[in-house]
């Protein structure tokens, strides 16, 4: 797995915005996280060795824009240098998450330049997948996937599913990392709700981390950061309409 991070900072948006990692890590060093600034692995897609090979190989998966957010206005001015990178590297799988659905459309390449890309759209809570998921989904995108995370109550999306379920490539929950008082629970029960939904609508499913903290019925469980993806594994909440039980 390769993460690349062509710009850093990001400004809050929503209620999901609320703990985000980032902003924690950079308050850390006094790093003021709403300024975004293009990072010095801005051109790292295509970077080359000595023996002008490619430094990522081909087939990777790269993780795009994980401090930031890859259609944030701020980056406009550099956004069409990485989708031509990113363009050039049609060897490799380009995966990002967006807040910013509304800003897609305008800000999207040429034709043909997006068949390596999945597009991501987070929705925390039923207010913000109603505000979102419309735009989103209407995009002609050639990879497209849900996410509800940080999962912050009971998300119903059937009627999205219904509508695409044939664009719809996955649905991803997880729950809020991080230490303190302000972290909020994820319910077990809502990823439950949500995996029923996709099984309906024959969409794959997957449960990707718990959080820090998970209610599962009467009991609250407080996960370690280094368990959070393991424990979710354990849950077997993943399926796939594709692969038999």
């Amino acid at each position: 797995m390769t993460v690349w991070n062509p710009w850093h900072g990001c400004t809050k948006v929503s209620a999901g915005c609320r703990n985000c990692y980032m902003f924690r890590r950079d308050s850390k060093y006094g790093i003021d996280s709403t300024i975004v600034r293009q990072t010095k692995e801005f051109s790292l897609p295509v970077k080359r060795n000595r023996q002008k090979e490619y430094k990522i190989p081909t087939g990777e998966v790269i993780y795009t824009c994980f401090t930031s957010d890859f259609f944030h206005e701020a980056a406009d001015e550099w956004r069409a240098q990485a989708w031509s990178m990113i363009k050039e590297r049609s060897d490799c799988h380009f995966y990002m998450i967006t807040k910013r659905p509304e800003r897609i459309a305008a800000a999207l390449p040429p034709i043909g330049c997006l068949e390596n890309v999945t597009i991501v759209c987070t929705c925390e809570n039923q207010y913000w997948a109603d505000r979102r998921l419309p735009i989103f989904l209407s995009l002609p995108l050639p990879h497209k996937e849900i996410i509800h995370e940080p999962m912050l109550s009971n998300i119903h999306i059937e009627k999205y599913l219904e509508k695409y379920s044939s664009e719809i490539e996955a649905v991803s929950v997880g729950g809020e990392s991080g230490e303190g008082t302000g972290i909020r629970p994820l319910n077990f029960g809502w990823v439950i709700e949500t995996q029923m939904q996709c099984h309906v609508y024959r969409v794959p499913f997957r449960f990707h981390q718990t959080g820090s903290i998970l209610i599962r019925g009467d009991k609250v469980y407080h996960i370690p950061r280094e368990e959070q993806e393991s424990q979710a594994q354990k849950a077997g909440m993943d399926w796939d309409p594709g692969i038999p039980a």
